[in-house]
């Protein structure tokens, strides 16, 4: 079914950010795998090429889009390559740039935001903690106040970016009394005395992103780094993910879309007792399955897209696009795997990689129980 979503101006951007790829990441993929990251030179490229700045306002080098589809395209062009690319990248333009735009002071923007368009400036947020997990609220790092300043002490885990990155937005309690309504944002700027980074943690998948563990110990935070209102830290990242989740969504499809793509390909070549696999019944049947899932998946995100483009994606449908994607994008690289037989096994093989890629999709950006909770709350139950 055509998707009605775009428009021009969405696809010649496409077109733009798919030349990036073939230029910039598909060449050294695998030098990246090995490494385990992104080379800063990459992040700069992205910067030249207006990539990072969707969301900034054009006075701090950004392009302001004004229109979120553009961020989809991204999300979609990087995650048909790599989710974790997609991932990199979009912790840092989509999920981070929200809180250093709209949260931030004057002299905060002109602080940073020139830089982390221009990919000099290279971001994560830090909320999971070893001990937290989906419970933000439970967050054990905290920030307790020494005149203007603040003393940082806690660690982050599972952090995008976190090894490379040169500011990390961190969740701290501030007002451990208060609960929920006692969490604060500061920006850590990662060259302050008393900030650590563990190693690069050892992944199933994804291992083009940098992921790390993070430690603060009595890292001194002034009080220009406070980002938003004091104690109100869980509120404006309440606010945030609804945004978060919807491009979870957008590249969890797309990535199981390019794969089964590939699939199919893949079985109209591969012959076995005299035909090609795919035209076997059950492969036949099971390609038409999940051909169908994807479209009418792709049907509801994309009307959630055009609902956060004019601010009606509720928090709710946000939670349904993100689980169902994840689970859909998992259902479809399972079977992919299988129609591949023992080369599906083989990580020289793309299947092999985006299945192992996508498990984390389940989990992260709030487990899939997580949004079933939020779904069957707004039920009424």
């Amino acid at each position: 079914m055509r998707r009605t979503v775009f428009d021009a101006d969405h696809e010649a951007f496409r077109t733009s950010v798919r030349a990036f790829v073939e230029r910039e990441l598909r060449p050294r993929q695998e030098e990246f795998i090995q490494q385990r990251a992104i080379d800063r030179a990459v992040w700069k490229a992205a910067g030249q090429q207006g990539l990072l700045g969707l969301l900034i306002p054009e006075q701090y080098g950004g392009s302001e889009a004004g229109d979120y589809r553009f961020t989809a395209v991204l999300h979609e062009e990087f995650a048909r390559l790599s989710v974790a690319f997609a991932s990199s990248f979009t912790i840092h333009c989509e999920v981070v740039a929200p809180y250093l735009v709209e949260l931030t002071t004057e002299e905060q923007r002109e602080r940073w935001l020139p830089r982390f368009c221009a990919g000099e400036l290279v971001t994560a947020i830090g909320m999971t903690e070893p001990s937290a997990g989906s419970d933000l609220a439970a967050l054990r790092t905290t920030a307790v106040r020494d005149g203007e300043n603040w003393t940082l002490n806690g660690s982050k885990t599972f952090i995008t970016n976190g090894f490379g990155a040169d500011l990390v937005v961190v969740a701290a309690r501030t007002s451990p009394e208060k609960g929920a309504k006692g969490i604060t944002l500061f920006a850590v700027e990662t060259d302050m005395p008393g900030f650590e980074r563990g190693r690069k943690l050892d992944k199933v998948g994804q291992h083009e992103a940098d992921t790390a563990e993070l430690f603060f110990h009595d890292v001194r935070v002034p009080g220009a780094n406070v980002i938003g209102e004091v104690d109100r830290g869980f509120i404006h990242m309440m606010e945030r993910l609804p945004q978060e989740r919807i491009g979870a969504a957008v590249l969890n499809l797309a990535h199981a879309a390019q794969i089964l793509d590939e699939t199919l390909e893949y079985v109209k070549e591969r012959k076995a007792f005299g035909q090609s696999v795919g035209s076997f019944q059950y492969n036949k049947f099971r390609l038409a399955e999940m051909v169908t899932q994807i479209e009418v998946t792709q049907a509801f995100v994309d009307q959630c897209v055009a609902a956060h483009v004019t601010g009606r994606l509720s928090a709710v449908d946000a939670a349904k696009a993100k689980w169902w994607t994840a689970q859909v994008q998992n259902e479809v690289l399972d079977a992919c795997v299988q129609l591949h037989g023992g080369y599906g096994y083989m990580n020289e093989y793309r299947v092999a990689r985006a299945w192992q890629d996508a498990r984390v999709t389940k989990i992260w950006a709030g487990s899939n129980e997580i949004m079933k909770e939020l779904i069957g709350r707004d039920l009424g139950l």
